[in-house]
């Protein structure tokens, strides 16, 4: 789609990270103001200020040694791991249990009896 003035309407374009660093730096060190920099990149100048939080909040990040993650994305992760960790252990329950009381040959999974597909029901 394109406006009054020719130009495509939508999203900002991509830039490499490097060049955003390059340009966050000028923001920083009060060589480029977030406007000048938004219009020398082609983005708005909300995209500017929030590359210059990340770039913050990252840099803080690290100096308290986190290695880049904020503490809730840490928390999640170790939780993930936690409840995979407990899944596993589950399934290789229910597969014991299985072959317990399965009948045939050893190793086998015993098949449901019964209707085992699914009922198709009409309106």
């Amino acid at each position: 789609m394109n406006n009054r003035t020719g130009s495509r309407v939508g999203r900002p374009p991509i830039l490499p990270t490097d060049k955003k660093l390059a340009l966050i730096l000028r923001v920083v060190s009060g060589e480029l103001t977030a406007a000048e920099a938004a219009r020398e990149a082609g983005v708005s100048e909300q995209s500017v200020s929030n590359w210059r939080r990340q770039f913050i909040e990252g840099g803080r990040n690290g100096l308290a040694g986190e290695g880049g993650r904020d503490s809730a994305e840490a928390s999640l992760i170790a939780e993930l791991t936690k409840e995979n960790a407990t899944l596993k252990a589950t399934i290789g329950e229910l597969y014991i249990e299985l072959r317990k009381y399965g009948r045939g040959a050893p190793g086998r999974v015993p098949m449901p009896r019964g209707n085992t597909h699914p009922v198709r029901r009409v309106n």
